[in-house]
C-alpha cells in the first residue's frame, strides 16, 4: 500500500501520547575549561596557522567590540552590538567552510566576517557609514556585507535570511556548485514565520544550506523558557527531517568539528543541516540594551567563567603552539591599531546623496530621480537640519 502521508505508521492498540520530553539532544563538548579533553573526546585535525588565525580572530572581535562600544558611548558612532561571550560561534564555523561557501549572517557574525578577511579599515568604514564604506553608508553599524569574500549584507528584519539562505542554497545545488550556505540566527529568531518556511522549503527539495542557531539565552529581553518549551531549537530539525547537532558554543574546537561535518554532509548528500551552539550573550543585546532590567549580575558572573577564548588559549599553549609574553603585547598592538584606524575612518567624508539610488537599478528609473530631486530641494530649504549634507549638495 502506497504511503502518501509521508509519515511512519507503527501501529499500537492503545492510546498514548508522545510527550514534549521524547526526544534529549546531547551537546558536544571537546574542551575542557582548563584546555584539556574530555575522555573520550579527540580534537578535530588542526594545523598551527589554522589554528592560530582561529585564535587572533577571536581576540580582534574582542578588542573590536570593546573599543567600538565605547566609541558609540562617546557618541562617534551611533549603534553597536557586541558578540561577547559567543565568538567560537561563528569564529569556530567559519574556519570550517571555504572560502566559496556563501555566510548569512544575522548581526552577531563580525568574527565570521573578520576570518574571511575583512580588513579592520572596511570594519570602520562601515561603522562610520563614511564614503570608503561598501555599503555606501546606507546601513546601519554592524550590517556588513561583502561581495568579494561571500558574504551577503545584513538585514535588520528579523529572520530573513533563513529563506533567503535555503534558496540560495538550492541555486548552488542546481548548478553544481561544490559549495554550501551557512545562515546564522539567533534562538528569538527561531519564533518567526521565516525560521519555519525556510527549513521546510529546504528540508523538502534538499538544499544544501547550514542553519546554525546561537542560542544564547536571550531574544533581547525575553529569555528562552519564555520564548519555547521545547528542547532548544535543535529538535525543531529534527522535527524537519534533517540531520542536527547541538554544541557547546563556547568550545571552538567543538564548534569547528560539528560545522566540518554538517559541510560534509550537506554537499554529498545535498541535504540541510541545522547546528545549535548553546552559548550566552555576556553584553547587552546592543548598545540600545539594559541587559540588568531582566538578569542579575550574578548570573552573567557564572557564564563569564564559561570563557571561550580563555578555553581556546588554554588548549593552544598546550600545544605549544602560542607564546603568553608575544600573545600579550599582541594584543596591546591591536588596540592601538583599533584606535588609529578609529580616528582615520571617522573623518572621511560622507557619501554623496546620490548614492542613495545610484545602483538600485543600472539606471536610475524616472520615478526615484525624481524623489532625489525632491530631497534635495528639502535639504536646501532646511540646511540647517542637514548639516553635513547640505554642505554637498551639487
Amino acid at each position: 500500500m502506497t504511503n502518501p502521508n509521508n509519515a511512519t505508521i507503527t501501529t499500537v492498540h492503545r492510546a498514548a501520547f508522545t510527550g514534549g520530553d521524547a526526544l534529549k539532544i546531547p551537546t558536544l563538548r571537546i574542551l575542557k575549561d582548563d584546555g584539556s579533553l574530555y575522555d573520550g573526546a579527540e580534537a578535530p585535525a588542526l594545523d598551527k596557522a589554522t589554528a592560530l588565525k582561529m585564535y587572533d580572530t577571536m581576540v580582534f572581535i574582542r578588542v573590536l567590540d570593546e573599543r567600538m562600544l565605547a566609541a558609540q558611548r562617546q557618541g562617534r558612532i551611533s549603534f553597536y552590538m557586541q558578540c561577547l561571550g559567543e565568538e567560537a560561534t561563528t569564529v569556530g564555523s567559519a574556519a570550517a567552510l571555504t572560502d566559496h561557501d556563501m555566510i548569512m549572517a544575522q548581526y552577531r557574525e563580525q568574527g565570521a566576517l573578520r576570518y574571511r578577511g575583512f580588513t579592520l579599515e572596511q570594519f570602520m568604514n562601515q561603522l562610520f557609514s563614511n564614503e570608503l564604506d561598501l555599503g555606501k553608508g546606507r546601513q546601519m553599524p554592524v550590517h556588513y556585507g561583502s561581495n568579494a569574500i561571500n558574504y551577503m549584507t545584513i538585514s535588520s528584519p528579523l529572520g530573513t535570511q533563513i529563506p533567503q539562505a535555503s534558496g540560495y542554497a538550492y541555486a548552488q545545488k542546481l548548478r553544481g556548485l561544490d559549495a554550501v550556505t551557512i545562515c546564522y540566527f539567533g534562538e528569538g529568531a527561531a519564533s518567526e514565520g521565516d525560521f519555519h518556511a525556510g527549513l521546510n522549503m529546504a528540508a523538502v527539495h534538499k538544499a544544501p544550506v547550514i542553519f546554525f542557531c546561537r542560542n544564547n539565552g536571550y531574544a533581547i529581553s525575553t529569555p528562552a523558557n519564555e520564548q519555547f518549551v521545547g528542547d532548544g531549537i535543535a529538535c525543531r530539525g529534527v522535527g524537519y527531517g534533517m540531520k542536527t547537532i547541538r554544541v557547546d558554543g563556547a568550545d571552538i574546537l567543538a564548534v569547528y568539528q560539528a560545522t566540518q561535518m554538517a559541510r560534509e554532509h550537506a554537499i554529498k548528500h545535498h541535504e540541510p543541516v541545522l547546528i545549535e551552539s548553546i552559548a550566552y550573550r555576556l553584553g547587552a543585546h546592543s548598545s540600545s540594551d539594559d541587559p540588568s532590567g531582566y538578569r542579575s549580575k550574578e548570573e552573567e558572573a557564572l557564564w563569564r567563567k564559561n570563557d571561550p577564548i580563555g578555553r581556546f588559549k588554554a588548549w593552544l599553549l598546550q600545544q605549544g603552539w602560542l607564546d603568553e609574553a608575544a600573545d600579550k603585547a599582541q594584543t596591546e598592538q591591536l588596540r592601538v591599531d583599533i584606535l588609529d584606524a578609529l580616528k582615520v575612518a571617522e573623518k572621511v567624508a560622507k557619501p554623496g546623496i546620490e548614492h542613495l539610488i545610484s545602483d538600485v537599478y543600472a539606471e536610475p528609473i524616472p520615478a526615484l530621480q525624481q524623489q532625489l530631486d525632491e530631497l534635495k530641494q528639502h535639504i536646501r530649504k532646511y540646511p540647517d537640519a542637514y548639516p553635513i549634507t547640505a554642505g554637498r549638495l551639487d
